[in-house]
C-alpha cells in the first residue's frame, strides 16, 4: 500500500513538471517574461522535490550494504551508515537517504533467495514499483540467483545495472598465479557477467567492476556517468552531485 501510494505521488509530480514546462513555453511565446520567470522558479522547486529511489540488491554477502555506504560517500563506521558484516545484515527493505540530498534514497534490499525472500516472490515482496531502477551487486561469478533476479526485473519492465563487487579481493587472489595480468583478469570478469546477461536476452548489458573501498579505481566513475545519462531529465539535477567522484585514493 505504501509503495503504491509513493509510486502515485511520483507520477503526479512528473505530470506537474511537464505541465509547468508547457506553461513556460506558452509564456515565452506570448512574450510574458514575468510569468515565464515565475513558472521557471516553480519548475525548479518541483524538480528539487522529485524523489529518486534506487534499489540495491543481490545475494547475501555480495557487499550490498558497503556499496550503499560508498554510493552515499560514507564510511561503514559512520553514524547512519548501512550495517555491514560477514553474515546477512539486511533482513528488511531498508531506506538510506543521501546525507546531502534527502530526496535521493538508496534502498538496501535483503539478499535474494532467503526463506523470507524467495527468488520467485522477491520483487513483489520488496515493493518493486517504487524504485526508479535497480543495481544488482554480485561478488562472484554470474550465479543462479543473479540470473533469477535479472529475469524478474526484466519481467517487471524495470531498468537494472549489474555491479561486480569486491574486485580488489579478486585481484589479490589472482596475483598469486603465474603470468598474472590485471587487464586480462578484469576482462574475463567483465565478460563472464556480460555473457551471463546476454544468455538471458538482455540487450547491451551494463556491467561495472567496482571496489567499494577503492572508488577511484575500476568502473565507479563510469557507473555514475551512465546513471546520470540514463535518468529522466527531471531527475538528473540532484543526481549529478550525489555520487562521490574520485580521481585518487585520497579523494575517497
Amino acid at each position: 500500500m505504501h509503495s503504491a501510494k509513493q509510486n502515485t505521488l511520483t507520477e503526479n509530480n512528473q505530470f506537474e513538471i511537464e505541465t509547468v514546462r508547457e506553461e513556460i513555453k506558452e509564456a515565452l511565446l506570448n512574450n510574458d517574461k514575468s510569468l515565464a520567470i515565475t513558472k521557471i522558479k516553480e519548475l525548479l522547486d518541483k524538480e528539487r522535490n522529485t524523489p529518486l529511489n534506487i534499489a540495491i540488491t543481490g545475494e547475501s554477502g555480495s557487499g550490498k550494504s558497503t556499496f550503499v555506504n560508498a554510493f552515499r560517500g560514507m564510511d561503514n563506521r559512520e553514524e547512519g551508515a548501512a550495517l555491514t558484516g560477514v553474515v546477512e545484515t539486511t533482513s528488511e527493505v531498508t531506506p538510506y537517504p543521501h546525507p546531502n540530498y534527502p530526496k535521493v534514497t538508496l534502498w538496501d534490499l535483503p539478499g535474494i533467495g532467503t526463506t523470507k525472500f524467495p527468488a520467485d516472490k522477491y520483487l513483489e515482496r520488496v515493493g518493486f514499483e517504487k524504485f526508479d531502477f535497480f543495481i544488482i551487486v554480485s561478488a562472484d561469478r554470474f550465479r543462479e540467483n543473479d540470473v533469477k533476479l535479472s529475469q524478474e526485473i526484466q519481467r517487471m519492465e524495470k531498468k537494472f545495472y549489474f555491479v561486480r563487487s569486491k574486485i580488489d579481493n579478486d585481484l589479490r587472489a589472482e596475483r598469486r598465479k603465474r603470468n598474472f595480468s590485471k587487464e586480462e583478469t578484469l576482462r574475463k570478469m567483465r565478460e563472464n557477467c556480460i555473457q551471463g546477461l546476454r544468455d538471458l536476452d538482455v540487450e547491451a548489458p551494463q556491467v561495472f567492476l567496482v571496489s567499494s573501498f577503492e572508488l577511484h579505481l575500476y568502473d565507479f566513475s563510469l557507473l555514475h556517468e551512465t546513471l546520470d545519462r540514463d535518468l529522466p531529465e527531471h531527475k538528473r539535477h540532484f543526481f549529478l552531485p550525489t555520487v562521490p567522484k574520485c580521481s585518487s585514493s585520497s579523494d575517497c
